[in-house]
C-alpha cells in the first residue's frame, strides 16, 4: 500500500514547510539517525499544527473524519493504545469509590482502571464455552442481574469481542443498562473492524451501531494504523464529554506522536476508499479458508469449517476473523517451521489473527499447512473449566495498598491474593488482588 491515505499527514508537511523549528522534538526535522523513519513530520503542538488535548484544527478534522466513517457522536485519537481509552473512560463514568458492573473476562487494563479508581466491582462472569476452553458471551440477562443487585451503579463495562473472537449481545446489553439509565463501556479493542462498511461482508454486531456509550478500539490491532494507535468512540447522551476530556488529560501522553496520528487519520481514509473492496477479498480469502477447514479431520477451528456459531451455545456471535485452532504447541512448532508466527500459544488452543491486509495466499497456504498437520495427528482432548473466582473480601485497591507476602503456592489456600494471576495475551486475570485464593 503505496498511496498516501492521510490528509492530516498533507497538512502536517504543509504546516512545518520552510518553518525553522525552535521547538521540541530534538531532531529538528534535519538529523535522521534511523534512515526510513519519518523525522520530516515528526512535529510537536503549535499552531499551525494543532493540539490533541485542545482540538481545533486539523486533528479535530481528522477525528471528525473518523467518528462518521464509525457512526459515533464523537472520537478521539488514541497514542497510548486501548489501555488509555479504558483509564480515562471508567474514571470519567464512575469516578472514585463507586460500584460499577464488569465482566470477569475483561483486560487488565480494566481491573488496573477500577483499582486506581477504588471501585467496588459486581462481576459477570460469562458461560464457559467447554469445547474450546474459552468464555462465552455476556447474556443482556446476566448483565441485569448484576445491575439489579448492585444499586448505584456507575456503569457497566464488557470486553467484545474477545480475544478469541467472541461476540456479545452489545444492543440488548445497551438496552437492559440503559433502561436503568447506567451507561455501557465497550472493550471493542480486538473490533475495530466491526465498522458499518464491513457489516455486509460478515462483521456485524459492532459496539458502535449496537448503541454502546463509550466504545475503545485498537486500530492497530486489525487495521492498517501503527502500533498504539487506538480510538475512543462516544454515543448517546449519557456520557459527559467534557469529563472524557479531562481524563484523557490525565491518562494519556502530553506529547503524542504526530506519526501516531497520521497513521490514524491514513487508517481512516484507506477504509473510506478501500474498504468495501478489502473487506470484500478478505471475506472471500476466510470462505476459502472454511471451505478447506470443513475438509480437516483432527484439527478443529472454532467456529470455521465444520464447527459452527450455533455448535456453541454460550455464544451470541463470533468475529470469523480470528482463528482459533486446537493443536497445541506441537502444532504451533508446525506452524513456525513453515514461517508463520500465531498470535498466541496457550494450552491446546493456537491463535491465528487475519486482517484485511494479509496476502491473497496467506490463508491459502495456511490452510495447505494445517491439512498436512491433520492427517498426521489425533485430535486433543478438551480443557477443563477455569476455576471459578474465590471470594471477593476487599476492592482491588484496598488489597493492592495491604501489607503483603510471599508464600509457596502449595500454602496460598485460604491467603487473599495482593496481586493478579493472569496468563498474557489475553491479559485477562484468573486471580485479582483481594480475592480468596482457593485449592482449585
Amino acid at each position: 500500500m503505496d498511496k498516501n491515505y492521510s490528509i492530516l499527514q498533507n497538512e502536517i508537511s504543509a504546516a512545518v514547510d520552510g518553518v525553522t523549528p525552535l521547538h521540541m522534538p530534538g531532531h529538528k526535522r534535519r538529523a535522521a539517525p534511523c534512515p526510513g523513519l519519518p523525522y520530516a513530520w515528526d512535529v510537536t503542538e503549535t499552531p499551525a499544527t494543532d493540539d490533541l488535548h485542545a482540538p481545533a484544527g486539523m486533528l479535530a478534522a481528522a477525528m471528525a473524519r473518523t467518528a462518521a466513517l464509525w457512526g459515533a457522536k464523537r472520537t478521539w485519537y488514541l497514542v497510548n493504545g486501548s489501555t488509555v481509552g479504558l483509564l480515562a473512560g471508567i474514571r470519567a463514568l464512575a469516578g472514585r469509590g463507586g460500584a460499577v458492573a464488569a465482566a470477569r473476562n475483561c483486560h487488565k487494563a480494566v481491573y488496573h482502571a477500577l483499582e486506581l479508581c477504588g471501585l467496588a466491582v459486581r462481576w459477570v462472569v460469562p458461560p464457559w464455552d467447554a469445547a474450546f476452553g474459552v468464555y462465552g458471551s455476556v447474556t443482556p440477562a446476566q448483565m441485569a442481574a448484576a445491575l439489579d443487585g448492585t444499586p448505584g451503579a456507575a456503569c457497566a463495562v464488557v470486553t467484545s469481542p474477545t480475544y478469541e473472537g467472541v461476540v456479545s449481545d452489545i444492543a440488548g446489553l445497551a438496552a437492559v443498562c440503559h433502561a436503568r439509565g447506567v451507561p455501557l463501556l465497550v472493550d471493542e479493542a480486538h473490533g475495530a473492524h466491526f465498522l458499518p462498511l464491513a457489516a455486509d461482508h460478515g462483521w456485524r454486531g459492532g459496539a458502535v451501531a449496537a448503541g454502546a456509550d463509550l466504545v475503545v478500539q485498537s486500530a492497530h490491532k486489525t487495521l492498517p494504523s501503527l502500533t498504539q494507535t487506538a480510538l475512543l468512540h462516544l454515543n448517546g447522551g449519557l456520557v459527559d464529554p467534557a469529563a472524557v476530556e479531562r481524563q484523557l488529560d490525565v491518562f494519556e501522553t502530553s506529547s503524542p506522536s504526530y506519526l501516531l496520528l497520521a497513521s490514524l487519520d491514513a487508517c481512516t481514509g484507506w477504509l473510506a476508499a478501500e474498504g468495501p473492496a478489502a473487506f470484500a477479498a478478505w471475506a472471500a480469502r476466510l470462505a476459502r479458508f472454511d471451505a478447506a477447514a470443513a475438509r480437516f479431520q483432527s484439527i478443529r477451528v472454532l467456529c470455521h469449517g465444520a464447527d459452527t456459531v450455533q455448535s456453541h451455545p454460550a455464544f451470541f456471535g463470533f468475529d470469523p476473523g480470528k482463528l482459533l485452532l486446537d493443536i497445541g504447541p506441537a502444532g504451533a512448532a508446525a506452524l513456525r517451521a513453515r514461517g508463520f508466527e500465531p498470535e498466541m500459544v496457550c494450552g491446546q488452543n493456537v491463535l491465528a489473527m487475519t486482517s484485511p491486509c494479509d496476502g491473497e495466499d496467506t490463508l491459502d497456504r495456511l490452510a495447505a499447512v494445517l491439512r498436512a498437520y491433520d492427517a498426521q495427528h489425533a485430535p486433543l482432548p478438551a480443557l477443563p473449566p477455569l476455576p471459578a473466582p474465590g471470594e471477593s473480601v476487599c476492592t482491588l485497591a484496598a488489597a493492592a495498598a495491604a501489607p503483603a507476602k510471599t508464600v509457596p503456592m502449595a500454602a496460598a489456600a485460604g491467603c487473599t491474593a495482593a496481586e493478579y494471576l493472569w496468563a498474557y495475551p489475553p491479559g485477562v486475570p484468573l486471580l485479582a488482588p483481594g480475592e480468596r485464593v482457593t485449592p482449585a
